[in-house]
């Protein structure tokens, strides 16, 4: 039987949603291979992917731009698909510092990094239900496009039992083995097994419990799954596929091949060095290598095994790596969320892979193969899509370009509209915002102020606190568990005010605030493009008595299109709710007590896992941000709070 996807909602689509669902689906079933959905900040578009994965009944790849995005879909799909396969794939690490040469200071860094078992685990889980089902939704961080094993040297190296068939005990520990499963009679963990008489206990690492498998001679009498603490019977199986313990599946005849072909290579290596007259980089690259080859032949691993990764896949030179993409069996679907920032990153990710890896190679750290254990480039990528959705409420140009439709969903169910757009002089902009700052605390509301730079949100926080607001300033100096207090003091009243330069981060919820006043919007740039200022009008759009205000003293052509463009949405969505006799209500949404979660105190029954590991995430997401930017002091201070909070809350 066919596993059909099928949505639990207590609610029906509604506003645009319908009409935005039958134009997608209609698309895909025209085979189109690119369409964009443009939908406004609140319009309900997570539902409304949902719905077309339960019309389509395809295996669905969606991509975040960063983790946190990609922990609330996970969260809110799991909602919506209660009875399918729902599953996270992002990065594995708790902290990660990529290996680095800086020729200006003689400086080398090495890769440090620390794996998180509970993620590592889910990614395991994402590739094995995609082996094993078509009813799997997969939500994915842009580190899906890194290597992987090849799916059918993957799949190939998974076998099944049944009851009934005829199995040795020793055979079913060897096969085992064969696929990275250790044993281990003491203490049963994630990808070990251990034998007890006729009873064979393993813990697959995508599972959620302990997989027995109970043999009478040769024959198998019973398969079942049990709970690792209490051992309680969980359910009966009448088969199981028993996939590898890690992606990558390497036998000893495979280590000694590798071997001898880098061998190979690090003598061609060599002698090009010396030819150049780089006789230390000549020493420095062989002395790492036999070293390495050393380990792998002795341990069956080395420290920087990835970058030996072409030999094991049996790539040739330049062939792209098998990623995530490859587990998906055509036909598929594809939500490309926030796509505007997602589709750039895709684009940019190769490009600073090979500049870090070729300084490595030139100064004698890697082999020119450490090149092919990279990120798949962005023609690579678009090779390997089949019916791809844009989801952006201001899509980017490529995506527009290529789409076969764009289908917008502008209506919200909840009747709220843009709101007002006001263009004011931006000669006297500071004293103009002390008026209308005043008026919104009057009215118990709150606001945002946008500058262009750290000192103005500074300066301009100083002297509005001298004015007695209650007011914060926030950039990205400011950690993420400090941005959380903010965020939660502004919706809280404790504060009344944010001054900030980009608030605009994806999920920032904010529905107490019903004033953005945006300073120097008429200087040209990324902070002030047409796309930047329809975000920042959108921060407004959750509040009824939602209005922004642009200073400027000319109207540039970013603005004019930002202004048309919300203006077009306001008139559209004010004729619906008087067709429909809609009264907008200001969004009624609970503040998460993140400051309870800092401070130790946090309450499980005010506070989710999801939000949990949210807060999680952001910081790995700056901790990431710091290393890319070799700024390791920064990066590992980060680590070290992430490490605190888990300890603390035991996730």
């Amino acid at each position: 039987m066919k596993e059909q996807f099928r949505v639990e909602a207590p609610f029906v689509p509604s506003g645009d949603q319908p009409e935005a669902i039958n134009q997608l689906v209609q698309g895909i079933k025209n085979d189109y291979r690119f369409q964009t959905l443009l939908g406004v900040t609140g319009s309900g578009k997570t539902f409304t992917m949902a719905k077309i994965i339960e019309e389509m009944n395809m295996p669905t790849l969606v991509i975040s731009p960063n983790k946190t995005l990609a922990v609330q879909l996970y969260s809110e799909f799991r909602e919506f698909f209660p009875h399918n396969a729902v599953e996270l794939f992002m990065s594995y690490y708790d902290y990660y510092r990529p290996e680095a040469y800086i020729p200006e200071t003689d400086t080398y860094l090495p890769k440090d990094a620390a794996i998180n078992e509970d993620i590592d685990k889910m990614r395991l889980s994402a590739i094995s239900s995609l082996l094993s089902r078509r009813d799997t939704i997969v939500i994915a961080s842009v580190s899906c496009i890194y290597s992987l094993e090849n799916p059918e040297v993957f799949a190939g190296s998974s076998f099944t039992v049944s009851e009934g068939m005829k199995l040795d005990t020793k055979l079913f520990i060897r096969r085992l083995s064969q696929i990275s499963y250790e044993r281990n009679d003491i203490e049963l963990r994630p990808g070990n097994f251990r034998s007890r008489g006729f009873k064979v206990d393993v813990f697959p690492p995508h599972a959620q419990g302990t997989i027995s498998v109970v043999f009478d001679d040769d024959i198998v009498e019973d398969i079942y799954e049990t709970d690792p603490l209490t051992g309680e019977r969980l359910f009966s199986y009448h088969s199981y596929t028993f996939f590898p313990a890690k992606y990558f599946v390497t036998s000893e005849e495979t280590i000694r091949k590798v071997v001898d072909q880098v061998m190979v290579e690090l003598q061609r290596q060599v002698q090009q060095f010396k030819e150049e007259g780089k006789f230390i980089e000549a020493q420095r690259i062989e002395e790492r290598t036999k070293y390495d080859m050393e380990m792998l032949l002795s341990t069956g691993y080395c420290s920087g095994i990835e970058n030996y990764s072409r030999y094991f896949s049996g790539r040739q030179e330049g062939q792209r790596p098998y990623t995530l993409l490859d587990y998906f069996r055509k036909p598929y679907l594809l939500f490309i969320d926030e796509s505007h920032l997602t589709v750039p990153q895709v684009r940019a990710m190769y490009h600073g892979e090979m500049q870090r890896k070729e300084t490595l190679i030139r100064f004698g750290f890697r082999l020119p193969s450490a090149k092919d254990n990279r990120p798949l480039n962005f023609d690579e990528f678009l090779s390997l899509l089949d019916k791809v959705v844009f989801v952006s409420a201001t899509p980017g140009p490529f995506e527009l370009s290529v789409s076969d439709q764009v289908v917008e969903q502008i209506v919200r169910p909840t009747g709220l509209v843009d709101p007002q757009v006001e263009v004011k002089p931006a000669t006297n902009q500071v004293e103009d915002v002390v008026r209308e700052l005043t008026e919104i605390v009057k009215r118990g509301e709150r606001a945002l102020v946008l500058t262009l730079t750290k000192q103005m949100a500074e300066r301009l926080s100083t002297y509005l606190s001298s004015l007695k607001f209650k007011v914060r300033y926030l950039h990205s100096e400011i950690d993420v568990i400090e941005r959380s207090k903010v965020l939660k003091e502004l919706r809280t009243g404790v504060i009344d005010v944010v001054v900030g330069i980009n608030l605009l981060r994806e999920g920032l919820d904010l529905p107490e605030v019903s004033l953005v006043a945006v300073l120097d919007a008429d200087k040209e740039g990324f902070l002030r493009s047409e796309r930047s200022l329809i975000q920042m009008i959108g921060r407004a759009s959750r509040n009824v008595n939602g209005k922004v205000i642009l200073y400027a003293d000319q109207l540039t052509d970013s603005l004019k299109l930002a202004i048309d463009e919300t203006n077009r949405r306001r008139e559209k969505q004010l004729a619906y709710n008087e067709e429909h006799g809609i009264t907008p209500q200001t969004v009624r949404k609970r503040v998460v007590d993140y400051l309870d979660f800092i401070s130790g105190q946090a309450n499980s029954a005010r506070m989710s896992r999801e939000e949990v590991s949210s807060m999680l995430m952001q910081l790995e997401q700056q901790m990431y941000d710091a290393a890319e930017a070799l700024e390791f002091e920064k990066a590992i201070e980060i680590r070290d709070k992430i490490k605190e909070l888990k300890m603390a809350y035991k996730v």
